[in-house]
């Protein structure tokens, strides 16, 4: 079953108790000076999991950094595609082609360990400068949902899901921004007026859908376990059917057509050229908002309270900076690894993308205090009645049910092929598939 997971992972006070570090003796080479001397210079690969003309940029700034700082280090970048850098990744690891480091989702990380793709990390981390920096909590995170109980990525950036909102729309309409879920359905249907082409809400039925889906569903339901003590999945949870219902109706009515196959860019898109007045993403599109819209014209909001008054977030919303264990430069992968999780580099990065640092020397820095959206995500997080859910990242396959069969399924939903009953039914029976077999292979 799901290990247990400390509630410190997502309590971001400014308090610096809460980064002490906590790394435990693993069996990881100990980091040595990189090569990379006038002598030997080598050169490295580094993967981006979410590239595109927002953060492609920054990451090849922060490249032209290091790169100044260690000329004889050679990083070469290549981003994917957010839609299919798992499934490039897997090709990768599958062909024992892989990269020296990558940009990896903390989601990941249970099948990249067990199939051995990683190198360890735990003494690189305590033996360097980022020891009792980094978020105590979001590492322990990443050591939990492991098998063998090794750190396998640094995190360097943490996210909380949210609404985005128009509040110039919300004012000239009269309608009041959403608190609660009735407030939400009621403002899909009055910010929508189809003769301005506006919408009051949109839909993420393509790529990517079905994990905005379970945490508005979680949402909802204020429930904290995914699969239960006996092996039985929350999915189909009668409070989850009773919101995907009501969700998964607003298709058409108060939302775009086209709804049923946008991904992630076309549903920002929709937001940032002025066609939804509402979309549900995170903290971390703070930048292509910024650029599209003036600063009057978005507003991060929490999403909406449970019936009991409660937050609800995704516990280990982290993506953070893995090696691969066939990197032939490990010292030099870990000299690159170790300089995006400085401070230096984790306040670029987490200013431009508008999200939450793990690293403890940036909390105090002006521009975490002037921003609202962050402002509200440590609002969220610091609230002692938020709920953390526990999505069973440690299953070798969650990830490929999500994108496989979930995704599909909403889009069955979607277009009157399927119940929504029938959708989470199977969803569900998917889970509890892959957890008994988990408990059978991996069960100690």
């Amino acid at each position: 079953m799901y290990k247990h997971v400390s509630r410190s992972f997502m309590a971001i006070s400014m308090a610096a108790t809460l980064f002490l570090a906590g790394c435990s003796d693993e069996t990881a080479t100990a980091p040595k000076t990189p090569k990379g001397t006038k002598d030997e210079p080598v050169t490295i690969t580094f993967w981006d999991e979410n590239a595109g003309p927002q953060r492609t940029p920054i990451w090849e700034e922060l490249i032209k950094r290091f790169e100044d700082k260690h000329p004889n280090i050679d990083v070469e970048y290549v981003g994917l595609p957010k839609d299919s850098a798992k499934k490039k990744m897997d090709a990768a690891i599958a062909s024992d082609d892989m990269p020296d480091l990558a940009s990896v989702q903390t989601s990941w990380l249970p099948e990249f360990s067990i199939r051995e793709a990683l190198l360890p990390l735990d003494d690189y981390l305590e033996k360097s400068d980022l020891k009792d920096k980094i978020n105590e909590g979001a590492v322990k995170f990443n050591k939990d949902i492991v098998q063998d109980n090794k750190l396998y990525g640094i995190p360097y950036t943490q996210n909380l899901d949210i609404l985005w909102v128009r509040p110039d729309w919300f004012k000239e309409a009269g309608v009041k921004v959403p608190e609660i879920w009735e407030e939400f359905f009621t403002a899909a249907e009055k910010m929508t007026d189809k003769s301005k082409n506006r919408y009051g809400y949109t839909i993420r039925g393509g790529a990517g859908g079905s994990f905005q889906l379970q945490r508005l569903m979680f949402a909802y339901s204020g429930l904290e376990d995914y699969i239960d003590e006996s092996g039985k999945s929350t999915i189909n949870d009668p409070k989850h059917v009773e919101f995907v219902e009501k969700y998964l109706a607003l298709y058409k009515n108060f939302t775009p057509q086209s709804d049923i196959t946008n991904g992630y860019k076309e549903m920002i898109a929709g937001f940032d050229t002025g066609a939804v007045a509402m979309v549900q993403h995170n903290i971390g599109s703070f930048g292509e908002h910024s650029e599209a819209l003036a600063a009057d014209q978005f507003q991060a909001i929490p999403l909406p309270k449970t019936e009991e008054g409660n937050s609800v977030a995704e516990g280990g919303n982290t993506i953070g900076i893995s090696i691969f264990k066939t990197t032939k430069n490990p010292e030099a992968a870990w000299e690159f690894a170790s300089f995006l999780n400085s401070a230096e580099s984790q306040s670029y990065w987490n200013q431009q993308v508008g999200q939450i640092p793990t690293n403890s020397d940036v909390l105090n820095e002006q521009w975490i205090q002037e921003s609202p959206h962050i402002q509200i995500a440590f609002e969220v997080y610091n609230d002692p009645n938020t709920v953390l859910y526990k999505p069973p990242f440690y299953l070798p396959d969650y990830r490929t049910i999500l994108d496989n069969q979930v995704d599909a399924g909403t889009q069955a939903v979607m277009s009157g092929k399927s119940t929504v009953k029938e959708f989470l039914d199977e969803w569900a029976e998917a889970m509890e598939k892959s957890e008994k077999q988990y408990n059978e292979h991996f069960k100690k």
